[in-house]
């Protein structure tokens, strides 16, 4: 009987509980034995590896669709984690007692659902998974990995920050006023975007594309509206002027008498429940992962492209995108996806009048 291990790494979103769930599902179907590890990569390194056998009684299908991750992700204050290795010189001493709790587990095979940060350190440091399989399924709200078309999470962030829109919209008009509204997906803005497609935006901005303050202004006062919605992604900047970007932006807009507040979504484009197209890709990449095992494959990423499931090595996915150096941990070279010039959104968006950049 395969002893198959599963644990969730970086930020939490929806959709993490539905591929666990299918893992379960999967792997009870060909007598695999499941294991949870609690807290990411934090669980490995205490006194003792802090997993749990996991089964459709530990984990039902009603609490599969609800946001956060039912083993957590980490980043517990009173355990060491590859960030405080990092910052204490103590690298080499993590990395020997993480090997070694891995080999105390007994696992065949480690499923890591995580972003692109967690698959970049599995692969920086893949020689503490080499006694074992290693299958990484890709999730993020930022849908800043490369090599995939879709990232579990995603579908689901931009459906909240729709519905903060929509909602939004209503006391916008009711007060003929503008919303910034300030979306997550640091240096990517695919979340931004799409969001602000579905929530009528009526100018989107975003890291990848830049943007005339006075261009946008004029844009503003020549719709046929005072009210609605502009879309920042967090990631985007603008020069001689520092704070929050939708700060930034409100300040710009006031001063040139277009009345505006700023609304910050924050950690609820994390929440909610899964909605059906992020469960069905749980339910596919999930069922990738378990045959990558069964097919012998090793440090590989489960990923859709053009509407089919593949496995990719994570040496492709960390050398693709554009790469940069983590904030937090020295060394690591992180590659991220990005909203292409040629994005069809981005082409559809431009030919409805929506402003979002100088894109010529």
């Amino acid at each position: 009987m395969k002893k198959i291990g599963v644990m969730t790494t970086g930020g939490d979103c929806s959709g993490l509980n539905s591929v666990i769930y299918r893992i379960i599902c999967g792997a009870e179907k060909r007598n695999w034995a499941v294991y949870g590890i609690l807290d990411g990569t934090d669980g490995l390194v205490g006194s003792s590896p802090n997993i749990i056998r996991l089964d459709k009684n530990v984990l039902p299908p009603e609490q599969a669709f609800i946001a956060g991750s039912f083993l957590r992700n980490g980043n517990v204050g009173q355990n060491n984690n590859f960030e405080k290795a990092v910052q204490t010189n103590k690298v080499q001493e993590f990395d020997r007692k993480l090997k070694k709790s891995l080999a105390q587990t007994n696992l065949d095979a480690l499923i890591l659902i995580g972003g692109n940060g967690s698959l970049s350190l599995a692969w920086k440091n893949r020689g503490i998974y080499s006694d074992m399989q290693l299958i990484c399924i890709p999730k993020t709200i930022d849908m800043d990995i490369p090599l995939t078309d879709k990232t579990i999470g995603f579908d689901t962030a931009v459906a909240q920050l729709t519905h903060f829109c929509d909602d939004l919209m209503l006391t916008a008009r009711s007060h003929h006023r503008w919303f910034v509204v300030q979306s997550m997906g640091r240096n990517c803005g695919a979340l931004a975007l799409t969001a602000g497609i579905t929530g009528g935006a009526s100018a989107i901005l975003i890291p990848e594309i830049k943007f005339d303050i006075d261009k946008l202004v004029k844009h503003i006062k020549s719709v046929d509206t005072d009210y609605g919605i502009i879309m920042v992604s967090e990631g985007i900047s603008l020069r001689g002027h520092s704070g929050r970007p939708a700060d930034m932006i409100s300040r710009k807009l006031t001063a040139a008498g277009i009345v505006n507040r700023t609304a910050f979504p924050e950690h609820m484009q994390r929440a909610g429940n899964t909605v059906p197209s992020d469960r069905l890709l749980a339910m596919q990449m999930a069922d990738a992962a378990l045959s990558a095992i069964a097919n012998n494959e090793t440090y590989v990423m489960t990923a859709l492209q053009n509407d089919e499931i593949v496995t990719v090595g994570i040496d492709s996915v960390v050398s693709s995108g554009r790469a940069e150096k983590d904030p937090n941990i020295q060394n690591l070279i992180i590659s991220n996806a990005t909203v292409d010039y040629d994005n069809p959104l981005l082409v559809a968006a431009n030919n409805m009048g929506i402003y979002i950049g100088e894109t010529k």
